[in-house]
């Protein structure tokens, strides 16, 4: 693979859906196998896009972190660096289709998933660095060491390029409201854009209020907010202008991964030199789309049926 454009830091999972719809856990008898998490959705979601993507990630020594590297090479996402924790198994998430729009999830990460235990030694430092889009997440420094690690990431990087934030707050993976605000507010001060809905602002700038929090986010230096409104649309702010984008209404069949599939094009719109609002209408669309359809990566986009909806 030629050198990266984008790289996304955090989270990976093998997702597990029902493929009966609007029932309880369980009452599910089949489940349909899907690659997952945030960071490693993101990836997926950008190369569909034409993107040259990689993730810095752990799997454990599993059949499913053998699925996990041989699934992103499938969808054209450089698995280089994804490490193997050999003491941990790769995660395993269950979603209840009930309701179809927001999913309850049920984690399996104990004692702690191997993506939180990304340390200095598995960080490519240069790439970091120099990488031309590098994607973090809030979830990232949920635990230690993957904490201090993605924290000298971004200490490191120093704001160049583009260096995304996505809040991707998880109630379940922190131990209080008050660490998780404390931890993910540190990150605003070295990125250059912010992504995320009401509540993962409300955690990250105290307040859900679309454009209090937008204010807020840009007041920490950074140069582009993207507030998720849900079905009001997408709050796009820079520190000269505030636009609101409609959303694109469609049959929801599942929600998850369709904030991933929005996070896919920001990093396409972004690597593109595309105007705020031009990232967020194609960002909209490309979320739509996922939200029409059951899997997450397997569900990502192609560049063409983004502009077909559009």
């Amino acid at each position: 693979m030629t050198s990266l454009e984008v790289l996304t830091v955090g989270r990976v999972g093998v997702d597990l859906y029902p493929e009966q719809s609007g029932v309880p856990l369980a009452q599910v008898s089949t489940f349909a196998k899907s690659l997952g998490g945030t960071a490693t959705n993101v990836a997926v979601a950008a190369a569909r896009l034409g993107r040259r993507a990689g993730v810095l990630t752990k799997v454990g020594p599993d059949g499913f972190g053998t699925y996990v590297r041989e699934a992103l090479e499938g969808f054209g996402v450089s698995s280089k660096y994804v490490g193997t924790s050999p003491d941990l198994l790769t995660p395993v998430v269950f979603c209840e289709l009930n309701p179809p729009a927001d999913p309850p999830l049920l984690f399996y990460r104990s004692p702690i998933a191997p993506d939180l235990t990304i340390g200095e030694d598995d960080v490519p430092w240069s790439l970091t660095r120099e990488v031309p889009l590098l994607w973090v997440t809030g979830t990232g420094v949920s635990a230690e060491p993957a904490r201090a690690s993605q924290r000298m990431m971004l200490a490191n990087r120093a704001r160049s390029g583009h260096t995304v934030l996505d809040l991707d707050y998880r109630p379940m993976f922190w131990p209080d409201v008050e660490t998780a605000r404390a931890e993910i507010s540190w990150m605003l001060d070295h990125v250059t854009v912010a992504v995320g809905n009401r509540t993962e602002c409300e955690i990250a700038v105290g307040t859900s209020d679309p454009d209090e929090a937008a204010d807020r986010l840009l007041a920490r230096g950074i140069s582009l907010a993207l507030v998720k409104k849900g079905a009001e649309g997408v709050l796009v702010a820079t520190p000269e202008d505030r636009w609101t984008v409609e959303p694109n209404p469609v049959e929801v069949v599942c929600g998850l991964g369709a904030g991933d599939a929005f996070g896919g094009s920001v990093v396409h719109g972004l690597l593109s030199g595309w105007d705020p609002v031009k990232i967020a209408r194609y960002a909209n669309a490309a979320g739509a789309i996922v939200a029409s359809r059951l899997a997450c990566a397997d569900a990502m986009p192609d560049q063409e049926e983004i502009e077909e909806m559009l």
